[in-house]
């Protein structure tokens, strides 16, 4: 179950334990607590013993909070925060960073942030990230299934594994796409690029923060629209509509031509929304490939866009049949766009996001503090003498690892193991 709470989203979920009561200090890494629970159960404690596993894992928990909630910012505003639709999540983003503070133990977290984007910005995909080796994982002999690229044939296609450090591992991102892949690989890059302008002084912290300029990035679109007679249908309509988008980039991805589906992880309501009350619309933007196969020009082209769409129709219709959900007055469509009609459908307010501003805007943090990600930043970033990070441009650069030697090692050889060589600017 799915809701707000004082604009927190909270995943509810719910597992029936082999015990007679629970404590409250019970701890849910142990695995025997797995033992007679069917697969159901164990996936849905799953979400509670990773999150709990990944807090140990870190060296410094604070720091990892405090950097996640930058990234976790960061992506939403970028347009690369979903699983559902092909994007990561809130486990996968965590999973990642907290490689970044195994990598990097003594870093504050504005360091973590920046080393965030070097790291992922040179991984060689389908490399899978792991905290820990999966013959480290206590698994109590247990016969439930786990990911294994050498085993199982199909976990060798998914294009960015992400496996959770809890047995059974999985894969976290297996919802992932050749599109949403590349359009996350872009943002990642582009992170990069704008950390090092601002631990350059060239910039602040809202830069890297600033919305995604999706409304003006595409020439083509693809509106995408469902609609409902009541509150309760449209609830429950939306939410089954939007699970089975990822086909509908599925299909288009696979027509010639097309070189990038790009969908937007936001839902927004018609621009009439008088006219259209219980309306909510998903927008996808489309490049085209400038070359065909042979690598010659491509000379102007016609494509029909009949067939992906209405396989994605019937897609929907036929598992809100089969689930008993579908009525007559619930409705989807998908309908092609150029940028210029998108007047018609959004609030010409949300098209101008992304629009370059003179004015500048404070960016808070996301437990809605006064505090901005900048000064939050300033202050958690003091190094072992004390000195601000501001004050001491060169150390921006430097986390803030022990003096010894020896404990250096651990993270020279991660990071050899990672890039062949040592990072330079790190020890």
């Amino acid at each position: 179950m799915k809701f707000h709470f004082k604009n927190i989203e909270i995943d509810l979920l719910f597992a029936r334990l082999a015990l007679q009561s629970v404590p409250d200090n019970m701890s849910l890494v142990d695995v025997d607590l797995l033992k007679n629970l069917d697969y159901k159960c164990v996936k849905s404690l799953n979400g509670c013993r990773v999150t709990e596993d990944i807090l140990n894992l870190v060296p410094k928990p604070e720091s990892f909070r405090l950097a996640l909630r930058a990234i976790k910012l960061w992506a939403k505003r970028r347009g690369c925060y979903s699983n559902s639709l092909g994007f990561l999540g809130g486990v996968s983003w965590a999973i990642l960073m907290a490689r970044v503070c195994q990598l990097y133990p003594k870093a504050a977290p504005a360091t973590l942030v920046h080393k965030f984007f070097r790291v992922f910005d040179q991984w060689k995909w389908p490399t899978p990230v792991m905290l820990r080796h999966p013959e480290e994982i206590p698994s109590a002999n247990l016969p439930f299934p786990v990911w294994d690229a050498r085993v199982n044939p199909g976990d060798r296609a998914h294009l960015m594994p992400i496996l959770t450090p809890t047995f059974p591992q999985q894969n976290s991102t297996f919802n992932v796409s050749h599109s949403t892949k590349t359009v996350m690989a872009d943002e990642i890059k582009s992170g990069l690029q704008k950390c090092d302008d601002i631990f350059a002084g060239k910039a602040d912290w809202n830069l890297l923060f600033e919305p995604s300029e999706f409304f003006h990035r595409y020439k083509h679109y693809i509106v995408v629209q469902a609609s409902a007679a009541t509150t309760k249908e449209h609830l429950e309509w939306i939410g089954l509509v939007e699970s089975k988008i990822r086909h509908l980039v599925a299909n288009l991805e696979r027509m010639p031509h097309i070189d990038l589906v790009h969908i937007n992880p936001h839902s927004y309501s018609h621009v009439n929304k008088e006219q259209n009350p219980l309306m909510t619309q998903w927008l996808i933007g489309m490049s085209f490939a400038k070359q065909d196969s042979q690598g010659s020009q491509s000379a102007k082209i016609n494509l029909d866009l009949t067939d992906p769409i209405q396989r994605f129709v019937h897609v929907v219709y036929q598992v809100a049949a089969s689930n008993e959900l579908v009525t007559e007055t619930m409705l989807v469509d998908a309908t092609h766009v150029r940028r210029r009609q998108l007047a018609e459908f959004i609030s010409p307010v949300i098209l101008k996001q992304g629009r370059k501003r003179g004015k500048k805007t404070s960016v808070s943090l996301l437990d809605g503090s006064n505090n901005t990600i900048g000064s939050s930043f300033n202050d958690s970033i003091k190094n072992n003498t004390g000195e601000n990070w501001e004050q001491n441009p060169r150390k921006r650069l430097t986390p803030t690892l022990s003096e010894s030697e020896s404990s250096q090692e651990p993270a020279k050889k991660q990071c050899t193991e990672l890039y062949g060589v040592v990072d330079s600017q790190c020890f």
